[in-house]
């Protein structure tokens, strides 16, 4: 059994390694003792090779004897997605971006031996009138608060001693030690934290009304099911710091009196999975996790369960159902799962997200929580901050900032010196915010009443070459096939839907489409079972309120602004620009291109499929899409 103590012998034996990965050493420096090399493991490094790169590095390492001085760390997301392969040294703080395996050995040689890093490969944020900055200080992470994060990029999240270190489970032992379950959950109302999947539900009352069940069986679930298109938040959580969930959902398991609990994950997250099981492995190898946890009489265990990756499975009673071995379809509430969930018992249901943030507001208090944020959107939300933006990847920032500040300051602004046009927030539950709601603030309420919604925490940034009916049709079409069925509105309504907005993609609108497209939109919104089918048209409405515009453009005109609905454009070969080179018509798969070389080419729009390889292929930009 691993009492208090224990944990505290642990941290102190590793700490002294941690304390090692802080950037507090000036580049530079030739009287460093010990460096970290710490290599992002999430998902997007290493579908990039990273675990080749983690071989490469302790080869070269143990080839210059140098093992004694320089450890390599497999650790989570760093969140600079578009950079990776990622890797860090502490404790200068010295960014690599795109580094591969041929790489290793300079950085080596260079760097760990001879303190010189390796300009070439240090991503150019980091690099300001020729000096080099610690990458905490570059413009993609000044401005993030990180506490769901806070350990993604600094463990290894495959040794709990390291997450130990950082004060893990430390909230653990001072809940079961020294707090009364209302106490826990007085605490966790006062920070003010909300659901961070998607609804927003305060969490502390979620937990009251559980506990209040005069029950002696209840649930603690984790919804890793994360669906959103773009959205990578609760997996990079998982693989890069599994204890914290876990911690977590013990101390909610003791707030609501339940003794068992279930993570509920999508199976295409097979590093998320590998980890979280080991991780639960380790917790209940040191007594933190099974029988009288901390010598307290406490027990609580988890167990995990696959989905098939179902949207409509990140809706609370379809996940319960899946879990029960049924089809993830969503029941009608009340009952709220609090009441009658899992198995017909009290169940409460939190996020990940949800879950990473509890053991903070337990240590450091709800008074230092609800400081940050605003008055009714407490905290932090991560958001996965994607689309046409500088710096695609995983963002945590304090509630009510600015659009602006983390589409243009953290997010670097719209590449290719493009104009922004708008924003999604809420993946294919939420709207499309335009150019003068950059300045808006980012919370709950707010989003909503601009007809947008926090949702998980999707944020696609679109600039001027997006057509906005289009993307009200994607995300449409992705509702439509991740519709259970069950209820009539959402199976038939997001079908009609996406029909009226083909339609009008195809050139075969009419103005009384757009009443349609309204009314129905509202219909489905008032009428259906469940989450999925209440926000569906959301992108729909939001299009038609900022960008009716281009519904208009269309319909009337038979175009498309944003030259990206194929139906409604056509290739043209500018006579002046062309030389004859031929290349368009060797490249054109269907024959539609003709000419005399040395000679301007035609295309026969009647043959033309609209492929844009012409497009694509012409040295001389003398083809032009209209």
């Amino acid at each position: 059994m691993k009492l208090l103590t224990d944990l505290e012998a642990i941290k102190t034996l590793t700490q002294d390694r941690l304390n090692n990965r802080q950037s507090t050493a000036s580049i530079g420096s030739s009287s460093i003792g010990m460096r970290s090399v710490m290599v992002c493991g999430g998902t997007g490094c290493t579908s990039s090779d990273s675990n080749k790169i983690i071989a490469s590095l302790e080869q070269e390492i143990a080839n210059h004897g140098i093992e004694d001085r320089v450890e390599v760390v497999r650790t989570g997301c760093f969140g600079l997605c578009e950079l990776g392969p990622v890797v860090i040294v502490y404790p200068e703080g010295v960014f690599y971006s795109r580094v591969s395996v041929k790489d290793i050995p300079e950085v080596v040689e260079s760097h760990l031996l001879n303190g010189k890093p390796v300009q070439r490969l240090i991503y150019d944020k980091a690099i300001v009138d020729g000096e080099i900055q610690k990458f905490e200080e570059t413009g993609f992470y000044k401005k993030q608060v990180r506490i769901a994060l806070r350990n993604c990029g600094v463990i290894d999240p495959e040794r709990i001693d390291e997450y130990i270190a950082r004060d893990g489970y430390k909230a653990l032992g001072k809940v079961l030690m020294t707090m009364s379950r209302q106490q826990v959950i007085d605490e966790m109302k006062k920070s003010g934290l909300r659901g961070r999947g998607g609804g927003g539900f305060p969490t502390g009352m979620k937990w009251e009304f559980a506990a209040k069940q005069d029950k002696e069986v209840k649930y603690m679930i984790c919804n890793a099911d994360e669906g959103d298109p773009g959205a990578f938040m609760d997996r990079s959580i998982l693989e890069g710091d599994p204890h914290s969930v876990i911690e977590a959902m013990i101390i909610g398991g003791y707030a609501i009196g339940a003794n068992q609990g279930f993570v509920y994950v999508r199976a295409e997250y097979p590093i998320a999975v590998q980890r979280f099981m080991k991780a639960i492995r380790q917790a209940r190898e040191y007594g933190l996790l099974g029988d009288n946890i901390m010598n307290t009489g406490f027990k609580f265990d988890i167990d995990v369960r696959l989905g098939a990756g179902a949207f409509v499975c990140g809706e609370e009673t379809a996940l319960m159902n899946s879990i029960e071995g049924r089809r993830g379809m969503p029941n009608p509430k009340p009952p709220f799962p609090a009441v009658e969930g899992l198995w017909g018992q009290p169940s409460v249901i939190n996020n990940v997200e949800t879950y990473a943030n509890i053991p903070m507001i337990i240590l450091q208090g709800a008074d230092w929580y609800s400081s940050i944020g605003t008055e009714k959107s407490e905290g932090t939300k991560v958001f996965a901050l994607g689309g046409k933006v500088v710096n695609t990847g995983l963002v945590e920032v304090p509630m009510g900032i600015t659009l602006r500040e983390v589409i243009f300051e953290i997010g670097g602004g719209i590449p290719n010196g493009k104009k922004f046009k708008a924003v999604q927030t809420g993946g294919p539950s939420g709207g499309c915010l335009t150019e003068e709601h950059l300045d808006r603030t980012i919370d709950y309420d707010t989003l909503v009443s601009l007809g947008s919604m926090m949702g998980s925490g999707g944020m696609i940034v679109m600039d001027e070459d997006t057509c906005m009916v289009d993307v009200a049709r994607f995300y449409l079409d992705f509702t439509r096939d991740e519709s259970c069925g069950k209820c009539t509105p959402c199976r038939v309504g997001t079908k009609r839907l996406l029909e009226i907005l083909d339609k009008i993609t195809e050139g075969k609108g009419t103005i009384e489409d757009l009443d349609k497209l309204e009314n129905l939109s509202i219909q489905i919104k008032a009428a259906s079972l469940c989450g999925l089918g209440q926000t569906a048209p959301n992108p729909v409405l939001s299009t038609l309120k900022y960008f009716r515009n281009e519904y208009m453009a269309h319909i009337a005109e038979k175009k498309c602004p944003a030259t990206v609905c194929k139906s409604l454009i056509s290739y043209e070969i500018d006579s002046a620009l062309c030389t004859g080179c031929s290349l368009c018509s060797r490249k054109c798969p269907n024959d539609a291109i003709s000419g005399k070389v040395k000679e301007p080419f035609v295309i026969d729009q009647a043959t033309c499929i609209k492929c844009g390889v012409c497009f694509d292929v012409c040295k001389f930009k003398a083809i032009a899409k209209v």
